[in-house]
């Protein structure tokens, strides 16, 4: 059954049907010939309707379930957004290194099973580019794999989405399942306008069905518009808010000015904390055969919401020499007789009258340590 177009797939608040391969061949075919397919009439249907209604009682909960803990869940859309020159995409590569190979994730915990990654890039070529990253990386490339193309009649034609979802996950099926699938850029999933929150909405709806089917974790890359700085930071993704929305998670990046240091942090969270980060720089070493690649270091946790992170490192603050040196002192003070709760700190400092931006600068001249406690303790600051 196809869905009215005004409804979007959506009809009072119950899921309608999707347009299926077959009715969509047909659909096509009739718009070749310049014809048009009558509209939906629900008066044609025949046979008693019922709306279908699920008791709470007979639903079992699940749990979230996650690929990394607390950052990447697993099923679902994770957004991986920044500035040109944060090296979103050999973020993402060192990413999915720690899924084939094992190991670390970014804040130190562990992966607890490898798994199968898929890479869809429109951007990057795999043999000079990705393939050098991932080795660099550590990954283990038995595990990775490239998305190149749909064979269709003997040639190759473009991996379309909206199109082609179906056959990748026969594919995906073939190589033992798919625990990752990176897409750099996001928008190259989206049929239509990426700035038309419809169109990103019906392209990346079959993204988000293939993650849940498969239960497999997709981020997704994208850039932040220009101009964004100081905006809330899932604000500054480009084209529409339903990017951001469809997402479960959105992390953002950023790099510090006049340093290697990069910085990622949880930008919005529907089923996470949505505060804190980790820091980063991008290395080059030499692989086999003398090629040089890019890989990312990781260099800790920190604390703060995303746009305390991002403003900490996107701003100068050649400006405020004399207030640093005060909000210096200010800290010292303060922590002298020990650790102290963020949000306390927090709380004093805005008495104070101090800026959180140049609390946050002062904390980083001193080297005070940012420690996370456990879900409700939260993070404190200690000298």
């Amino acid at each position: 059954m196809m869905a009215d177009d005004h409804t979007d797939g959506h009809m009072a608040g119950f899921t309608l049907s999707k347009e299926d391969d077959a009715a969509r061949a047909a659909r096509i075919e009739l718009e070749s010939k310049g014809e048009t397919g009558r509209p939906f009439n629900r008066a044609m249907q025949h046979g008693e309707r019922v709306v279908k209604i699920r008791c709470g009682a007979d639903i079992k909960p699940l749990p979230i379930t996650w690929l990394w803990p607390g950052w990447v869940p697993a099923g679902k859309l994770t957004i991986l957004a920044g500035a040109a020159g944060t090296g979103k995409t050999t973020l993402a590569l060192a990413l999915a290194a720690v899924l084939t190979a094992g190991g670390r994730w970014p804040d130190g915990t562990l992966c607890n099973g490898k798994g199968n990654v898929l890479i869809w890039s429109s951007e990057d070529v795999a043999d000079d580019t990705l393939v050098p990253r991932l080795i660099a990386s550590g990954a283990d490339l038995a595990r990775c794999h490239f998305i190149e193309g749909i064979a269709q009649d003997g040639e190759s034609v473009p991996f379309d989405p909206s199109q082609d979802i179906p056959d990748l996950r026969r594919a995906a099926e073939a190589i033992g399942g798919v625990s990752l699938l990176l897409i750099d850029p996001i928008v190259s999933a989206v049929a239509g306008d990426m700035h038309r929150a419809n169109d990103v909405r019906r392209s990346l709806q079959a993204v988000v069905d293939f993650a849940d089917a498969h239960g497999c974790a997709v981020i997704g890359i994208t850039h932040f518009a220009k101009g964004g700085a100081g905006k809330a930071p899932q604000d500054r993704v480009i084209g529409s808010q339903a990017f951001g929305a469809l997402a479960r998670m959105v992390l953002v990046t950023a790099k510090e000015e006049g340093s290697n240091r990069r910085v990622m942090a949880r930008a919005k969270s529907n089923i996470a904390p949505d505060d804190g980060g980790v820091a980063y720089s991008l290395e080059l070493v030499a692989i086999a055969g003398g090629i040089e690649a890019t890989h990312a270091v990781w260099e800790g946790v920190i604390d703060g919401t995303a746009r305390e992170i991002l403003g900490d490192v996107e701003h100068d603050d050649t400006g405020d020499g004399g207030e640093k040196l005060d909000a210096e002192q200010f800290l010292r003070g303060l922590l002298a007789g020990g650790p102290l709760p963020t949000r306390q700190i927090k709380v004093d400092a805005d008495g104070a009258g101090y800026s959180w931006a140049t609390v946050r600068r002062a904390q980083k001249s001193l080297g005070i340590l940012a420690v996370k406690g456990g879900m409700k303790e939260g993070w404190t600051w200690q000298l």
